[in-house]
């Protein structure tokens, strides 16, 4: 396994292979690695000849700056997790790699970055499509894959890919849970024991929501999400929509869709957690 730090070393090395009709995974993260992560690199491993990762903690999508000073970082450790995977190459790049001079790319993505994170977390998709075009440009990749716990990033990086017109095939993998129902996060290390408790009611109250939808409407369900969780010190909802999960648009009524997707933001004190669930309504 080869550590990269540059992009003039990784292309070279990534276009020999495909000259040899070698296939490339790629697996984007920013480090801090987990299960979920490995998942994606497994299966990564599994589809193509080459695999890739890069671990790069991507400074344009965050609009909290604390919450980039205090992101996790163990390039190390996380190294030496790839290892063992068979992972060919870990790009890990300094942010003067990526960002010689300010990207003042501005991308459009309409309705998808529009809702949720996107109107919660201003400038956040922008962020993720500056870097993420950047490592497409690097790595040049057959196959990305993603685990769906970022279920709206992996709509706004298919947007992207189509703007772009990439030759890139999105693979999303489903969501990793620790025992308690817990989606794998970089963010759960920030949890204390008493908070890392808790969190798991996100997951369960989510379950729970499921078998409802059968009897209730789609104002019902979300209300009784909301109001569960936000009974739960410390635990504080960002946002929960019911979603078309092929639009990412709200939804008021089930049948306006037959891919109902619910998708949440929550606050345990200061740490936020994402999470989804695909609803599938009885019939």
């Amino acid at each position: 396994m080869e550590i990269i730090q540059t992009i003039e070393a990784l292309k070279p090395l990534l276009s020999k292979e495909r000259k040899q009709g070698k296939t490339v995974g790629f697996v984007p993260t920013m480090g801090a690695l987990h299960n979920g992560h490995l998942s994606l690199v497994e299966r990564c491993r599994k589809e193509n000849d080459l695999c890739a990762a890069s671990i790069f903690v991507n400074p344009t999508q965050f609009n909290d700056k604390n919450d980039l000073k205090t992101y996790p970082r163990t390039l190390e450790k996380d190294c030496e997790m790839l290892k063992p995977l068979g992972c060919d190459c870990i790009f890990a790049p300094s942010e003067k790699e990526m960002y010689p001079e300010s990207d003042t790319r501005i991308f459009n993505f309409g309705a998808v970055a529009e809702v949720m994170e996107g109107r919660k977390r201003p400038g956040h998709f922008n962020g993720v499509a500056q870097i993420v075009s950047k490592l497409f440009d690097a790595v040049a990749p057959d196959n990305v894959y993603f685990g769906e716990k970022d279920f709206q990033q992996i709509a706004v990086i298919r947007e992207m890919v189509r703007q772009l017109n990439l030759p890139v095939n999105i693979i999303a993998c489903p969501i990793v849970r620790e025992e308690d129902g817990l989606a794998m996060s970089s963010r759960n290390t920030r949890l204390t024991p008493g908070q890392r408790e808790i969190a798991p009611a996100i997951a369960r109250t989510l379950k729970e929501s499921c078998t409802f939808a059968a009897v209730k409407s789609v104002k019902e369900v979300k209300d009784l999400v909301i109001n569960t969780l936000n009974r739960i010190p410390p635990l504080r909802v960002d946002y929960f929509e019911i979603i078309d999960g092929n639009t990412l648009q709200p939804i008021e009524d089930w049948n306006e869709t037959g891919n109902p997707v619910g998708c949440i933001a929550v606050y345990c004190d200061d740490v936020r957690l994402i999470d989804n669930i695909k609803y599938e309504r009885l019939k």
